[in-house]
């Protein structure tokens, strides 16, 4: 009893220490934000995802793919941070860091469960929580399909060894179930049935083939089947991979995410492969020169990085195949690794990236059980190799915390996560734009247009640097260069309903309003809930004179976003122009209810109370309020402010303060050089001298 008791107590202490140990190493992500890679596309500029928990928004994480991918759970786990925390970044990367420590703790319960060692199974736990390179799936908000789908991944393997334990049709429909969840979280999880045959070789042994060699003692031990039956048990399972590897094809190929054969050769794929699964196995090992974007390599399998990494890598897999017999965790990890990497090595190439950090955040585990047992059985009843193990542990758990709390602070905001990307890598052109875009919302644009430059040149058709070089253009009023930009995409990129609102407005800065309407009306052809579009629509409708054409557009752009100020301002513009003033009153009061600040509404506000149709006594009060608050706001000196303040005195028979308002409006009038102005205030002021006030039309 006392040992029982006293074996529960260290695996207590090792899951405290597993938490403890997490929050240690991810402590400074509390001070990240949220980044302008993906973050955008997933949550900020995401209205299905920002708006939170509505049923509009759960249809559409169910039945809609964007950004490439179909993953339902994930994308109702992002809506709920909304819903919760706002935009506001630290509670989204919370909830990620408590996805991570549930993994790691579920984990090592899983571990003992099927192989009845403790400190294996703990170093595996902590080096999976606390390793570098865990830290993209963790502290990037957008990532978060990573760590949901570690979670369900795990959850899966639980309920497999609950199936194992005692197999039954009700535990093998909960697993199917499980599992099925699982594939609504990320695509890589298509392997999975793979990883849990692999289970069955060890350490559950279900395999029946001539004499079981008992490699370790077991909790879970499975009735002997044969591989047959062992593979047709997985049937189901793999239809369900097979079913999210259709899904994610169409939706990444919609999408535009896969990237053409003739774009990246086959050959120079294989090669990027093999290297990959090298150059993952050094960044385990020594986790420095990480990034958020790791570009191609120049190379195909002809060259001799290629062949030397894919000699090493058979050599590898055939050594461990070899000694399957004596040690089958070798096996198994060394398949492991391989196998999960299958789906993101670049053979079907998605995106430009050669290799990510966050493809590793389930597929080290394989390599960690190699290492683990190996150690375990290289130190047993060795005193002082366990000594030094112990000793060698602990030391890689706590540089692995050093190195991560490091590493966490360059996901801080964009251009601290850009900045070192550029440092640890070399012709890396998104890098280069995520720099250069980081640049531009700080301001910068001289800085930003150079690094959208350099990303350019490494790649002439990267349409992202391309539309941001556009936009600081646009910014420094480079009218022409921001349209050639634009246009430049349009040649290869044809659905980007960004690139036609983008070169609509610039076709509005150049006046030219009907390109402007065309461009605008492509750009709601492809997105229809672009809210900004349908007012922007409605502004150049309006600058052509078509009020009543425009009215419907501004008015749907408030029925996607009714706390629109500027689209209440143009409503009550085109209401005045069209002559229905009450209309116009209405709507400039509700732009003044959302920003009691605007000065060029309350002035607008107040001129129409006061000068246009019958005024009563409550209309004048109300428009001396508004004119006050808008010269308050301007500080008393634009003349067009203080014309108005005289108006609304006029209109309340205050003729002396009309006077006085008047004057000082015709100083600051003709001090400004307005002259038109200037005139219209003389006439007035002398019909406040005779005491009349002011009706305009």
């Amino acid at each position: 009893m006392e040992a029982e008791y006293r074996k529960k107590l260290i695996k207590l202490l090792i899951y405290i220490g597993l938490a403890a140990g997490v929050f240690v190493a991810y402590e400074p992500i509390r001070h990240n934000g949220f980044v302008n890679y993906d973050d955008n596309a997933y949550i900020t500029k995401n209205p299905n995802v920002s708006c939170g928990l509505t049923l509009k928004s759960a249809i559409w994480a169910f039945t809609k793919s964007h950004s490439g991918n179909w993953h339902p759970l994930t994308w109702f786990s992002h809506i709920l941070d909304c819903q919760l925390f706002g935009l506001n970044p630290p509670g989204h990367h919370l909830i990620s860091l408590l996805f991570h420590v549930v993994n790691a703790l579920l984990l090592f319960w899983i571990l003992t469960e099927m192989t009845a060692t403790t400190w294996p199974s703990a170093f595996v736990a902590a080096v999976f929580a606390l390793h570098t390179l865990q830290v993209e799936s963790v502290a990037w908000a957008a990532e978060r399909k990573t760590v949901l789908s570690g979670l369900f991944w795990l959850l899966t393997m639980a309920t497999y060894i609950s199936y194992v334990k005692r197999p039954g049709t009700w535990r093998y429909i909960l697993l199917f179930l499980v599992y099925g969840l699982c594939i609504m979280t990320k695509p890589m999880v298509v392997t999975l049935p793979f990883v849990l045959l692999l289970l069955d070789y060890w350490p559950l042994e279900r395999f029946q083939w001539g004499q079981s060699i008992k490699t370790t003692p077991k909790k879970v031990q499975g009735h002997k089947i044969s591989a047959g039956r062992l593979i047709i048990e997985k049937i189901p399972l793999l239809a369900l991979s097979g079913f999210l590897s259709v899904m994610t094809f169409v939706a990444q190929q919609r999408g535009g995410a896969v990237v053409k054969l003739e774009s990246i050769p086959f050959d120079y794929r294989i090669s990027n492969a093999f290297i990959s699964y090298i150059r993952y196995v050094a960044k385990m090992l020594w986790p420095t020169h990480l990034a958020v974007f790791y570009p191609l390599p120049e190379t195909n399998f002809l060259k001799a990085t290629g062949v030397a990494c894919a000699f090493l890598f058979v050599l590898t897999m055939g050594l461990s195949i070899y000694i399957s017999r004596r040690r089958r965790y070798i096996t198994v990890g060394c398949l492991w690794y391989a196998g999960t990497l299958v789906p993101v090595l670049g053979l079907v190439q998605v995106g430009m990236q050669s290799m990510a950090d966050r493809y590793m955040y389930i597929s080290m585990l394989g390599l960690l059980i190699v290492a683990a047992w190996s150690v375990k059985d290289i130190i047993a009843n060795k005193f002082y190799l366990k000594i030094i193990a112990t000793a060698l542990a602990t030391a890689v758990l706590l540089t692995s915390i050093v190195f991560t709390r490091m590493q966490v602070k360059h996901w801080q905001n964009s251009r601290t996560l850009f900045e070192h990307a550029l440092k640890v890598t070399e012709n890396n052109n998104l890098a280069e734009a995520g720099y250069g875009d980081a640049l531009f919302e700080q301001g910068l644009l001289d800085e930003a247009a150079e690094h959208l430059n350099n990303s350019l040149q490494i790649q002439p058709g990267y349409s992202t640097a391309r539309k941001n070089l556009g936009k600081v253009y646009l910014k420094q009023e480079k009218i022409s260069e921001a349209i050639q930009c634009f246009n430049e995409i349009l040649k290869t990129k044809k659905n980007d309903a960004e690139v036609f609102y983008l070169l609509a407005a610039s076709f509005s800065i150049q006046k030219k309003y009907d390109d402007a309407i065309k461009y605008f009306a492509k750009a709601l052809e492809l997105e229809p809930n672009y809210a900004d579009v349908h007012n922007k629509i409605g502004v150049a409708l309006m600058e052509t004179g078509k009020m009543n054409e425009a009215i419907p557009y501004l008015n749907e752009s408030l029925r996607k976003n009714p706390e629109r100020a500027e689209v209440y301002v143009n409503l009550g513009t085109a209401y005045t122009q069209l002559g229905q003033y009450e209309l116009a009153i209405q709507n400039w009061t509700r732009a003044v209810q959302i920003e009691p600040n605007n000065a060029y509404v309350l002035n607008n506000l107040a001129w129409i109370l006061a000068a246009i149709g019958d005024v009563s006594a409550q209309d004048t009060n109300r428009a001396i309020e508004f004119a006050r608050r808008a010269c308050e706001l301007t500080d008393y000196k634009e003349a067009e402010k203080l014309d108005t303040l005289a108006v609304t005195y006029a209109a309340a028979g205050k003729f002396p303060d009309a006077v006085a308002t008047a004057e000082k409006a015709l100083n600051a009038a003709k001090a400004a050089g307005l002259e038109d102005l200037a005139r219209e205030i003389q006439n007035r002021l002398e019909l406040y001298q005779a005491g009349r006030s002011y009706r305009g039309k």
